[in-house]
């Protein structure tokens, strides 16, 4: 089908010698837009209830101290800050110990040392060897080094009143001073010296 222009003096049709209409705009790519943007609004919303869910009471008890106490007053306040230290919410020993070679080990130059943790608090907390980390004479950091101790500190929840004893391990070799454990990844942090 062939389209000629109208003779003159024939009144024009509808769409002769026009532009089409523009197609019309779909709204798939603004439905999609907002699904995901309400995807990602309701994961944020799920995170901030987690948080302040969690954020509740911990069993921690803090002491105040008065800056303007005299020092007789804070003689007087010893004994109870040593009663306080007993009932830290989370205690932490070390030992140092042999190392005892696993078969993820690379070589014999790793520093152990035999950790206990307690949990002295009302709630739970979770253990795990990355959140340990052990601090040498010098006073520098070293990280723990996964499996490459027979005896690991085990990844556990400790609830109450429990405790968990295990091997934490670093490349080198080094004087350990003390291990510092942290409850989760940026909780209170706990230092236990090295015997």
């Amino acid at each position: 089908m062939t389209y000629q222009q109208p003779q003159p003096g024939q009144p024009q049709q509808p769409g002769w010698g026009q532009q089409p209409p523009p197609p019309r705009k779909r709204k798939t790519g603004k439905i999609i837009g907002f699904g995901c943007l309400g995807v990602v609004g309701l994961i944020v919303l799920i995170v901030v209830i987690a948080m302040v869910a969690s954020g509740g009471d911990d069993g921690n008890e803090s002491s105040t101290t008065n800056p303007s106490a005299t020092q007789g007053e804070a003689k007087k306040d010893e004994p109870k800050e040593e009663e306080s230290a007993e009932k830290a919410p989370v205690t932490v020993t070390a030992k140092a110990v042999a190392f005892k070679k696993s078969v993820l080990a690379q070589g014999d130059d790793y520093t152990s040392v035999q950790v206990t943790i307690t949990n002295n608090s009302k709630n739970d907390i979770e253990v795990n060897p990355l959140y340990v980390t052990i601090t040498d004479t010098d006073g520098s950091k070293h990280t723990v080094e996964l499996g490459v101790d027979e005896d690991p500190l085990d990844a556990v929840t400790l609830s109450p009143g429990e405790n968990v004893t295990g091997t934490v391990t670093a490349k080198g070799t080094f004087d350990a001073k003390y291990v510092t454990y942290t409850d989760g990844l940026i909780g209170d942090s706990v230092r236990g010296d090295v015997s």
